[in-house]
């Protein structure tokens, strides 16, 4: 079981390094968003998990591209668009 979790990782690497990083980069900043998020419930600072969360989403959907996954770019596309709008109305711009 543990070799085949391994080779999983391993093949995701090698068959395209650069989507490997960008859903790094991804993992970390919705990890970290969501985290700020559930530790101030009460009173969160959404000037802060939105852009967070739009570099996730942002990577996320590149990385889906890459890949060729439809549907995984659609809907990490609209958490990017939906990132936008909402970090413009935490910052009264709209």
């Amino acid at each position: 079981m543990i070799e085949k979790i391994k080779q999983f990782w391993i093949e995701s690497y090698k068959s395209d390094r650069t989507a490997f990083w960008l859903e790094l980069v991804s993992f970390v900043f919705i990890v970290s968003a969501s985290t700020y998020l559930a530790l101030s419930a009460a009173d969160p600072d959404m000037r802060i998990v939105y852009p967070a969360s739009f570099v996730a989403s942002a990577t996320g959907c590149l990385a889906a591209v890459r890949r060729g996954n439809a549907w995984v770019s659609t809907i990490t596309g609209y958490f990017t668009a939906a990132n936008i709008f909402g970090f413009g109305r935490a910052m009264g711009w709209w």
